[in-house]
């Protein structure tokens, strides 16, 4: 393994780092592994998807792969998906570093756009599951997602003024 930096002045620090880094990133790909299989089975029903990692030995230069198989498909690389089976299958991955890390808040921008009616009813019930433990921000122009929103913010202009922010809160069970 080479010097970072362009300096060999600190070895033992150097291999002090990167023991740190493989053990962090062990752990962390070990929690979203387990994750991503776990609610891509939920988002699919009677499908598998995994992780893999490209070089398993050298975990400081290692890639990521993802294998997914929806349920009656034979495939398991996201180009031969569909653009809402590769959407949800991204959105498994996204969330299983949400629940193996989580944060208080998530920013979505229109991340379920290209999912047909089925695979967004499935996006809001994981949205549901999450609102429990954190913020979510989605901006969106599906109105089922609007509708599960407890507050919508909406940017107006009429022509020739300035852009207005609107909000309304949403009455539960409205």
């Amino acid at each position: 393994m080479g010097s970072r930096g362009g300096t060999n002045e600190h070895p033992q620090v150097i291999r002090a780092i990167d023991t740190e880094i493989v053990e962090v990133f062990a752990a962390a790909y070990a929690d979203v592994s387990d994750n991503f299989s776990n609610l891509f089975s939920t988002l699919f029903p009677g499908g598998a998807g995994h992780l893999r990692l490209t070089d398993p030995d050298d975990l400081l230069g290692t890639g990521i792969e993802v294998e997914a198989r929806p349920s009656g498909k034979n495939v398991r690389k996201l180009s031969l998906l569909s653009g809402g089976e590769r959407s949800l299958t991204a959105l498994a991955f996204l969330f299983a570093v949400f629940r193996s890390r989580p944060s208080p808040f998530y920013l979505l921008d229109e991340v379920e756009a290209a999912l047909d009616d089925v695979n967004l009813h499935r996006f809001l019930d994981l949205i549901h599951e999450f609102r429990a433990e954190a913020q979510l921000v989605i901006v969106s122009h599906q109105k089922r997602t609007m509708e599960a929103a407890d507050c919508l913010y909406g940017v107006t202009m009429q022509p020739g003024a300035s852009s207005k922010v609107i909000s309304e809160r949403v009455r539960a069970g409205a």
